[in-house]
């Protein structure tokens, strides 16, 4: 039985490397769906070649959205740390635009950490806040999606070559 080629699920809103990931998606000949709120609605023709899903504007409308049609094998791109480790348990690859690959060793960590930072915003603790996007982590993303899709059954290699 031959395996699927994988489906990439982009947790769209606030996701700073929508056009890197149009780009692989095409290079490399799998679907991808970008799931967004109705208030982030697009008109950016370079996305209009590929599937929007729209969903409420609830906190978790987009998240809810991705943890039921993911399946074992899709890619993830997401921020989210709650959502990541539920795909985790579901076999799904899971990439955040920054390039970094959660994993299932690192997971109850990077919760833990969220969890303390959450408690300490109650408190009226605020850091910094998350660093500038930079254009070194636009490169570890692009790598990193590569690297994942290379592997992945599916039509073909970038260009047309054969897998």
């Amino acid at each position: 039985m031959e395996k699927k080629c994988p489906t990439v699920y982009v947790d769209a809103d606030s996701c700073p490397v929508k056009e890197e990931i149009a780009q692989l998606a095409s290079d490399f000949s799998v679907p991808a769906i970008f799931v967004a709120s109705y208030a982030h609605a697009t008109s950016n023709p370079l996305y209009l070649q590929w599937e929007w899903r729209y969903v409420d504007s609830d906190r978790e409308a987009a998240d809810l959205f991705i943890m039921n049609h993911a399946k074992k094998g899709d890619i993830v791109i997401t921020q989210d740390i709650g959502l990541a480790s539920t795909l985790l348990l579901k076999g799904v690859y899971v990439l955040s635009p920054r390039g970094i690959l959660f994993e299932e060793k690192d997971i109850q960590t990077a919760l833990d950490i969220r969890y303390i930072k959450s408690k300490a915003r109650a408190r009226g603790i605020y850091g910094k806040g998350p660093s500038p996007f930079s254009d070194e982590e636009r490169k570890r993303f692009v790598n990193a999606l590569s690297a994942i899709l290379l592997e992945m059954p599916g039509p073909g290699l970038p260009g047309g070559q054969e897998r």
